[in-house]
């Protein structure tokens, strides 16, 4: 996708208040970056069609490998093919005689067939011979069914091309907006709505055009049909329609008449595959918009995602879940107080599930059940896949209530956590730091020091956290390097009987500490210096000769 989320986290001496949906709008922005997205859910190129049987069976190539690699002669070949082919539906758009229709049909066709073969189809030889236009005409309504969809399809792999590519296409944008209408049949729907899901996902001037012509609503109600492939390429549609940065989509989208309870039957009913594709406009929806979030909360939409993170072992699905439920507890503090109470049957069930993410070999899925760890029960998201998206989750939940904090802390997510802070790589590291550090802080009220929850961090340096974060302060990520020295600060202060120094000062943290002296970020050079000083100053030690 264009676009990636970088979830909302709370510092373990912030508050949750802007700074909190002002992340989650940045890491709805951003979520596109991510590995293979670019290809798998911004654009999709169409190899075989909708609704045709047989050969002609629409499919995603999700791994956009569906022919291979040309070499340039053999390329050449193929451009020249399309040129003719294109100058043959020309002269079929001319011929008026008996079969005129079918030699429509089979010019376009022919040139349907050469847009969809290679890795690199023949795009810009199309568009030099005079494709769109021609494609265009096609598209009008009264045309064939069967006309109809071959020049929708052409039109799909051509959006799915460069980004001069699919701006040709701004002529066809009204006629394809039309075609998702009632009047047309669903397929031709749903290829048109293939078609501008890939025009959506270039980015945002072609979301903006899109949205003034009508394609929101039209998309929206498409996610209200029975059709399984309906709904799910339109969702996907929508999703790249709605993802930003402008929150106004997202709330008009969620206002549609039906689209909240269709929502909940999809993710609730159907098939993976199609949960998959719901679930990521559930991701966009609660990360930009307010009015959004505020009547998911409201629904059963937490419980029925519980369920699903539950029950699901399909990564393509849980990376989505994971991130709609750290948005929703991440949106605003009376969320969490509100929803995720202790004692309930959801608040139960969600914290064993965000554990099996955690224990998965998946790197994104267990950052993000850190990050909802984070907020909710104290705890951050970030981008690397199923390890990932599970610690962000838990980092949501751990920067909530003390109540929060205290039931991740009682369960088997610390021993995991503590392991993870040793074992895993920098990213996952960073994430759990966070989980931890926020489980030894109360919410603050304004601008003031945390609260310690003194037991937590007692309990967590004696099973050997402190190390964990004097190696991020070592590291040359800014933002960890921040971290382990606001960590270090509540070992000073809040080991008991004094003892703080000492731990540091074993654990090498002095030195860690030094390295900041002449650093050139000025927020860490003053934080570490001033704890130097503070607690290691000339008289430190005086009072153990």
């Amino acid at each position: 996708m264009a676009d990636e989320i970088t979830p909302r986290r709370d510092p373990i001496k912030s508050s949750v208040g802007n700074v909190a949906a002002q992340r989650r709008r940045q890491h709805a922005i951003t979520v596109a970056k991510e590995r293979r997205e670019a290809v798998v859910r911004t654009k999709r190129l169409c190899r075989v069609g909708v609704g045709g049987g047989g050969d002609d069976q629409l499919t995603y190539d999700d791994d956009g490998d569906g022919g291979d690699m040309m070499i340039d002669a053999e390329q050449s070949i193929l451009e020249a093919q399309t040129c003719s082919a294109v100058q043959d539906l020309q002269l079929a758009m001319l011929f008026q005689g008996k079969g005129a229709m079918q030699k429509r049909v089979a010019a376009l066709r022919e040139v349907r067939r050469l847009l969809s073969r290679s890795e690199f189809p023949p795009i810009e030889a199309a568009i030099k011979a005079g494709a769109i236009p021609l494609l265009v005409q096609c598209l009008s309504f009264g045309s064939p069914e069967e006309q109809l969809l071959e020049a929708a399809w052409c039109m799909t792999n051509i959006a799915a091309g460069k980004p001069e590519e699919t701006k040709e296409l701004l002529p066809a944008l009204p006629l394809l907006i039309a075609h998702l209408g009632e009047k047309s049949s669903l397929p031709v729907a749903e290829q048109c709505s293939w078609a501008v899901g890939n025009v959506a996902g270039e980015g945002e001037e072609l979301r903006n055009i899109l949205l003034s012509q009508g394609a929101l609503p039209s998309l929206a109600r498409m996610m209200l049909r029975n059709k399984g492939s309906t709904v799910r390429t339109a969702a996907w549609a929508l999703s790249n329609l709605i993802k930003g940065p402008d929150p106004k989509a997202a709330t008009e989208l969620i206002r549609v008449d039906g689209v909240l309870e269709a929502i909940l039957q999809h993710l609730k009913k159907a098939d993976e595959e199609l949960a998959t594709e719901v679930a990521w406009v559930v991701v966009y929806l609660s990360a930009l918009s307010h009015v959004a979030t505020s009547m998911l909360v409201k629904s059963d939409l937490l419980q029925i995602l519980v369920e699903r993170l539950g029950m699901s072992n399909s990564l393509q699905l849980l990376i989505p879940v994971l991130r709609s439920i750290g948005n929703l507890v991440a949106g605003d503090a009376h969320v969490a107080s509100t929803v995720l109470v202790i004692g309930q049957s959801i608040t139960d069930s969600i914290l064993p599930a965000l554990i099996k993410c955690l224990e998965s070999e998946h790197r994104v899925m267990k950052k993000v059940c850190l990050l909802l760890l984070q907020h909710e029960f104290g705890l951050v998201l970030t981008r690397n896949a199923s390890m990932q998206e599970a610690a962000w989750v838990l980092s949501n939940i751990a920067a909530g209530s003390v109540e929060h904090k205290k039931l991740v802390y009682s369960s088997e997510a610390v021993p995991l956590l503590l392991r993870l802070l040793v074992t895993a790589p920098f990213d996952i590291r960073k994430e759990v730091a966070y989980v931890v550090g926020n489980l030894c802080v109360a919410p603050s009220e304004g601008s003031g020091r945390p609260k310690l929850i003194a037991d937590h961090l007692v309990f967590l340096v004696s099973k050997g956290c402190l190390p964990g974060f004097i190696d991020l302060v070592r590291s040359a990520d800014i933002e960890a390097a921040k971290l382990g020295l606001q960590f270090i600060e509540l070992v000073l202060r809040g080991m008991p009987n004094g003892s703080g120094p000492k731990l540091v000062e074993k654990a090498d943290g002095i030195d860690a500490m030094e390295r900041f002296q002449f650093h050139e970020n000025e927020e860490l050079r003053c934080m570490a210096t001033k704890l130097v000083d503070k607690y290691f100053g000339v008289d430190y030690g005086v009072d153990d000769e």
